[in-house]
């Protein structure tokens, strides 16, 4: 097996291949040009696309080069796969907002000096916008049967459970099919990666290109990464783990590593960073929070760099320490005119620490809540609790979440 799709296979990025073997002698014989395709429905990405990101890093790694898709036009439309109802319509400007943030974090994930594995960076409203209804449903339209199409997931779910599925998002699969002959014609691309809830978008992609111009291309899945609670990947009750560290503190998205489940912690190690494999297997039996720590530094060097890895390191050794240090908590500001007559849980909820007091008040009764290191019985009015000279307090919520609360 070619040495890009055996490291695939080996971290756990393997799901489905259109053609295996195929694949791998082309590999073999020459360097090509791979895309993977992302929505611009945030403003950030989260940790929920990181896969996405490291098969991009790994297509460079082995000389590859990636071409990433920035879904200008189809975020105007919406993906039905894996989705119980119609995505809400974006206004364009927040669309073009959300693919300069979007672009802007992937170029942090991704090398580019070697001009033959550095990224290409498309819009597929460039080529979406202009297209004319008559000619596309004659000359794409013609390659794809309602027959067929109503039996992919995106489509039979939504049909079998009586939710609605808009004419509009039932183009979506057919466009997705298009970008991919459009890079193939445009780029020579022959390889398409995706989450395994895109098979039924890749597949068409690969017929239409045969059928149109039969080129050989192949198609690449990815297995649906959860966590060991069964939770999606990306999202935890407190919210998103977002990339972008306005969404996100450096701090937080470093303790969402040094947290994970024990039974997560040697998949993560495979598939999040670039770790030698050998070196993985020779340390499978090392301390558990060293290895945790050492999952937490690889990931957030990668996205934050290794000073701001080793910052957060350092925060977190104080903070759990006997000599414990407010110094480089995150910090969260507040008007103190708008928590007048206010309580502790309306703070916390107002800065989504947490998202309800029935929440908070079971944290409280379980002693999860401190404030200035002093656990509190009840929720308290904010007026009662005592400010130090810098005008701030530190709130900690459970034994990982801590933070300077300041006033202004």
């Amino acid at each position: 097996m070619n040495k890009f799709l055996q490291e695939f296979h080996e971290r756990g990025y393997f799901y489905q291949c259109t053609d295996n073997n195929g694949l791998s002698r082309t590999l073999e014989d020459k360097k090509i040009k791979a895309y993977i395709g992302f929505d611009c429905t945030a403003e950030s990405l989260h940790v929920g696309s990181l896969l996405q990101i490291m098969c991009l890093r790994l297509l460079q790694k082995h000389g590859h080069q990636p071409i990433v898709l920035l879904g200008g036009g189809t975020t105007r439309i919406g993906d039905p796969s894996g989705k119980d109802k119609t995505r809400q319509i974006l206004e364009e400007k927040t669309i073009e907002n959300n693919i300069k943030n979007i672009e802007k974090i992937l170029k942090i994930f991704l090398k580019t000096k070697n001009k033959n594995t550095s990224p290409i960076f498309v819009n597929n409203y460039d080529w979406l916008k202009n297209l004319n209804y008559i000619s596309f449903l004659r000359d794409i339209g013609k390659h794809f049967t309602i027959n067929k199409m109503l039996n992919f997931d995106s489509v039979k779910l939504r049909l079998e459970r009586e939710q609605s599925l808009s004419y509009m998002e039932f183009n979506y699969m057919i466009l997705q099919a298009y970008d991919f002959l459009e890079l193939n014609k445009k780029y020579d691309c022959i390889l398409q990666i995706g989450g395994s809830d895109q098979w039924g978008n890749i597949v068409n992609g690969v017929d239409l290109i045969k059928r149109h111009s039969s080129n050989e291309t192949f198609g690449l899945t990815t297995p649906l990464i959860t966590l060991a609670s069964g939770a999606k990947m990306g999202k935890t009750e407190s919210g998103a783990i977002w990339l972008d560290k306005k969404l996100l503190s450096t701090y937080d998205y470093w303790q969402f590593w040094r947290n994970v489940d024990d039974k997560d912690l040697t998949k993560f190690l495979k598939i999040f960073t670039e770790i030698s494999l050998d070196e993985i297997e020779k340390r499978k039996n090392d301390n558990i929070n060293d290895l945790k720590i050492l999952l937490a530094n690889h990931a957030t060097s990668m996205l934050h760099g290794e000073e701001e890895a080793k910052k957060c390191y350092d925060q977190a050794k104080k903070i759990f320490s006997d000599k414990s240090s407010d110094d480089g908590l995150p910090k969260i500001k507040v008007k103190k005119n708008e928590m007048k007559n206010k309580n502790l849980s309306d703070l916390i909820i107002s800065a989504k620490l947490e998202t309800s007091k029935s929440e908070i008040k079971r944290l409280i009764k379980n002693n999860g809540i401190k404030v200035n290191n002093i656990k509190i019985e009840e929720d308290s009015p904010i007026s009662q609790i005592n400010l130090n000279e810098k005008n701030y307090f530190k709130l900690s919520i459970g034994k990982k979440k801590h933070f300077k609360i300041e006033f202004n």
